[in-house]
């Protein structure tokens, strides 16, 4: 069957108005939002239910169609952006964004996969609950997209990241069927676990079309610090002794660089330096916990000043206004702005064991110098769970020159990659695999574990035809058509 005639019957299972073929239409389709990945579609689709993703999923199964689900095309690894043959059908979801039910006694809410996280946030706010889940991106992100990514963002420390968060799924499979596993319930030990396939699989195995989530108590005392700190070491530090004395109300912590926090202030208009005192290395930190009436801010500077007797903090400010929280924030959601208007960016995701971030951090910048001395080194990351993101920033000047910068970007990667795998860490621990990784994941995986990944995608997805390209490679020995 010919492009053409997939189209037409594409057509016929959505109306014509939600088949994108005008180039003027799919372009925002085809491109990531950095601009780095740019492919080509036969068309894009607009389903506005369940039932028609499963109609379309049919449709590609009988005519070897390639298919690439799209959320809100946020993601960094190009994971949602379909090849440059043109054989592909784009999956948008953004008319599947119902709020299905929300269920505050049980605290879960049950949402389609095209709602953005801000609604979602909102919807659990609305019901007197809080769903934790925090990304830059939150307001134009899609829930499939984070569940298909296992997005992490910046309350991972004390909630988890979205694998902890999705308490059921709705998933169209390769074949077209569609498998409701939307329980809401928080143990159910009936075998296989099949939800966890799903999430962090990036579409390669299925597309989810809605998520059943858990909720929480919304915070009702909450305090914001920043913190000026000699070394990472001393973050460390910090970052222990609130955990030790606070536990679990220590719910975000996020260590930034003196070069990145420039970056913000020079490149973002409306941010503004929260300390006089100019450091290596900031922290900014939330404490929070459904009672009110705690005293958090009190609490959170009398240990603060404990660190500033003993030289472990140089300076710290906390927050006595919402305004006040927000501005900290500011600073911290505005790094990915930022770094693109500094240059040309090579970013990373590592993870490693939270002691051994300062030995990484050391270990990494020697590395990219070592590859580029021309290189600005930025670093942001969630000190708590050791997910670090260690970012390069070259001269614009480069586009110009002679320089291969596809060959200079996968040098500098290659270095920061063997540091945290030599420090026993991983190369992505939030932004998922896409089409920038899979080369890497091979490599890092080793064989065993490939061939795992592979037989599972065999299985699920015998024709190859779910979101192609990314995450796994094509396996020459059985023929899975990537």
């Amino acid at each position: 069957m010919s492009g053409m005639e997939v189209v037409e019957r594409a057509r016929t299972i959505l109306g014509s108005a939600h088949v994108l073929v005008d180039p003027a239409d799919t372009a925002p389709f085809l491109a990531d939002w950095r601009g780095r990945y740019r492919g080509a579609a036969l068309a894009v689709l607009r389903p506005a239910d369940a039932a028609q993703v499963a109609a379309i999923v049919r449709l590609c199964g009988e005519t070897g169609t390639p298919l690439v689900p799209q959320g809100g095309n946020t993601g960094v690894v190009g994971g949602a952006i379909p090849d440059n043959t043109g054989r592909s059908l784009v999956l948008c979801l953004s008319r599947l964004n119902r709020i299905r039910g929300v269920d505050p006694i049980g605290d879960s809410l049950t949402v389609e996969a095209g709602c953005t996280l801000a609604a979602v946030q909102a919807a659990a706010e609305e019901a007197g609950r809080l769903f934790p889940m925090s990304l830059g991106s939150e307001g134009s992100c899609q829930i499939g997209g984070t569940i298909a990514t296992n997005a992490g963002g910046t309350a991972v420390l004390r909630y988890g990241p979205m694998r902890d968060l999705v308490l059921g799924l709705e998933v169209v499979l390769p074949d077209g069927t569609l498998w409701n596993g939307l329980r809401a319930l928080r143990k159910d030990n009936t075998g296989y676990a099949l939800k966890h396939l799903f999430i962090g699989a990036e579409g390669t195995l299925g597309i989810v079309t809605a998520a059943t989530l858990k909720l929480f108590p919304r915070p009702q005392s909450v305090a914001t610090g920043f913190i000026a700190l000699p070394s990472l070491e001393s973050a460390l530090q910090v970052f222990a002794r609130l955990r030790g004395t606070l536990g679990d109300r220590v719910t975000t912590a996020e260590v930034l660089s003196e070069p990145q926090l420039a970056a913000v202030l020079a490149h973002v208009p409306g941010t503004v330096r929260p300390l006089t005192t100019i450091m290596p290395w900031y922290l900014l930190v939330e404490i929070t916990d459904p009672l009110s009436g705690l005293e958090l801010v009190e609490r959170l500077e009398e240990l603060l000043a404990t660190g500033l007797e003993d030289g472990c903090i140089a300076d710290a400010a906390v927050a006595r206004s919402h305004a006040q929280a927000e501005a900290m924030w500011k600073l911290r959601h505005s790094v990915s702005e930022a770094n693109r208007k500094s240059g040309i960016v090579i970013g990373h995701d590592t993870a490693v064991p939270v002691a051994r971030i300062p030995d990484f951090v050391t270990r990494a910048t020697a590395a990219i110098a070592a590859v580029r001395p021309d290189a600005r080194v930025v670093a942001v990351g969630h000190i708590g769970d050791g997910n670090i993101h260690l970012v390069a920033i070259l001269p614009e000047s480069l586009r110009a020159s002679a320089e291969p910068l596809d060959r200079i970007a996968h040098a500098i990667s290659a270095a920061v990659h063997r540091e945290a795998i030599e420090l026993g860490g991983t190369i992505s621990a939030e932004h998922g695999i896409g089409q920038s990784m899979r080369d890497a994941l091979a490599a890092f995986k080793g064989p065993a574990e490939m061939a795992l990944m592979q037989g599972i995608k065999r299985l699920f997805d015998p024709q190859g035809l779910m979101n192609p390209g990314k995450v796994v490679a094509a396996d020459p020995r059985r023929g899975v058509r990537q």
